[in-house]
């Protein structure tokens, strides 16, 4: 059991009979009145976000949530299939429950997979990949004292902005978070 006056960021509970993680929170002590914790909640299953008080001494379960390594193996359609390393188990997640996570994951990465109770429902890609340019724009003499930028096309498909100095078949390194270019490869 979790306190609410002991919560952080990232904590994973169950309240209500929903699991929620803490996005954010903060110990309010009013001038006048008792002590309170607000907080700012996602629940984990269907993604929405609801901001709640909770007094310092209310206590909620920890939900245990398993973030396993799987292999991302390929697409077919609305399904995606991951491939545990060390079972060989393969499982299909469908593409509601990936969203956009997979845009700039090639085939084979290894990414973590998160269920709770048995059922997925999200996947994280890794935190930085190396992909390849296939398409963009040469760059331009001029016009870089503002460090401008360029759109491109990685091998995934997804669209990333770029400095002009880079060329279509440079490998360039992305944060998968922001999708921001980081440097080249």
């Amino acid at each position: 059991m979790i306190s609410a006056g002991d919560f952080r960021n990232g904590v994973t509970l169950e309240i209500d009979g929903n699991v929620v993680q803490i996005l954010e929170f903060q110990h309010v002590k009013p001038g006048k009145g008792a002590a309170f914790v607000r907080t700012k909640l996602k629940n984990v299953i269907n993604g929405g976000v609801v901001e709640k008080t909770f007094r310092p001494t209310e206590k909620f379960p920890a939900a245990r949530i398993d973030r396993e390594d799987m292999q991302y193996l390929y697409n077919d359609g609305d399904l995606f299939y991951f491939m545990n390393s060390e079972t060989y188990e393969q499982i299909g997640i469908n593409k509601d429950t990936i969203g956009d996570a997979l845009k700039f994951v090639k085939e084979n990465e290894v990414c973590k997979v998160c269920s709770y109770n048995g059922s997925v429902f999200a996947v994280e890609a890794p935190l930085f990949v190396e992909l390849e340019i296939t398409e963009t724009e040469p760059g331009f003499k001029g016009d870089t004292a503002q460090g401008a930028t360029k759109p491109a096309t990685v091998e995934t498909g997804a669209q990333v902005n770029v400095p002009l100095f880079v060329e279509q078949g440079d490998k360039i390194k992305i944060d998968t978070r922001t999708g921001e270019y980081l440097s080249r490869v």
